[in-house]
């Protein structure tokens, strides 16, 4: 049995596509197809089951995937055991980053990771934070770059690279940019936008409206920052975004507040590390 076809069941589990599973893969879709008719060949069940223009996994699929995760995390820490043996720094990296860690923080260090080890096959995935930080936690990714939780896991190991501040924005021409020394008072009285709630971001800015029994007027969750600029820069509402995401499109408005958010990585150190993923953490700290 191919391994790959093991990796195109839990890509097309995790992505409920066999397109985009093709996609992510770096294959075309007949060859997933493919993949999953031989995983039930060996098996002898059905995984799949044909859902309008999509598919469904079957009980059999579900039960099959943990199992999967379970032995491809097994046999990759035992390439982690044997690169560690050969004291070699090689092999496939799989690490997860927020879209906004990845585009605005860490290009510079990745591209000097990967000179400096060009045996190392650099597999990174854009996931949310949240997303990350439970697939760090799961074993299916050895190292994330994310916004770091309020409450951190005791089981995780969190290192804070990088200070990201917060600021309340909006449209220049939007009624809030014309007023001096708002309060949290002043901003309820206008639609918001914010990234969903179970999000970190928008746990760090609910948190200070809380605090003075406040509630915001969200009209409109959107969890990609580049998105929510956008709609902000043409009137829809104000916001919270990172500092670094100002641009001529968008008014800081004036509310003495200071919220920060932490990036950083986190990693499992109960599992073991490849001798890539602790070459990485290494440069990085």
């Amino acid at each position: 049995m191919n391994l790959a076809a093991f990796e195109a069941f839990v890509k097309v589990m995790e992505t409920s596509s066999i397109s985009i599973a093709a996609e992510q893969l770096f294959i075309t879709q007949p060859a997933v197809t493919k993949r999953i008719h031989s995983l039930e060949d060996y098996f002898g069940v059905k995984l799949f089951e044909s859902a309008g223009r999509g598919i469904q996994p079957t009980h059999a699929a579900h039960s099959l995937l943990p199992k999967v995760k379970t032995w491809l995390n097994e046999l990759g820490e035992i390439h982690h055991t044997l690169s560690h043996e050969q004291a070699q720094v090689q092999g496939r990296l799989k690490i997860g980053t927020s879209h906004h860690i990845g585009l605005h923080h860490l290009a510079e260090p990745l591209k000097k990771f990967v000179q400096h080890y060009p045996k190392v096959t650099l597999d990174v995935h854009f996931v949310d934070s949240e997303q990350a930080h439970e697939q760090v936690l799961a074993g299916e990714l050895e190292l994330a770059f994310l916004t770091l939780p309020p409450v951190g896991d005791d089981r995780l190991n969190y290192v804070t690279i990088w200070e990201d501040p917060l600021v309340f924005v909006s449209a220049p021409f939007h009624p809030l940019a014309q007023q001096h020394d708002l309060q949290l008072e002043d901003l309820i009285a206008y639609p918001s936008l914010l990234p969903a709630a179970h999000t970190y971001t928008s746990q760090i800015t609910l948190a200070e409206f809380e605090k003075k029994g406040l509630k915001p007027r969200i009209t409109m969750s959107n969890n990609p920052l580049e998105s929510i600029r956008m709609l902000v820069s043409i009137g829809l509402g104000w916001s919270v975004l990172p500092k670094t995401l100002l641009n001529h499109e968008l008014t800081r408005l004036d509310l003495n507040l200071n919220m920060n958010r932490q990036l950083g990585m986190v990693w499992h150190p109960a599992r073991i590390q490849s001798k890539a993923a602790e070459e990485l953490i290494q440069m990085m700290t």
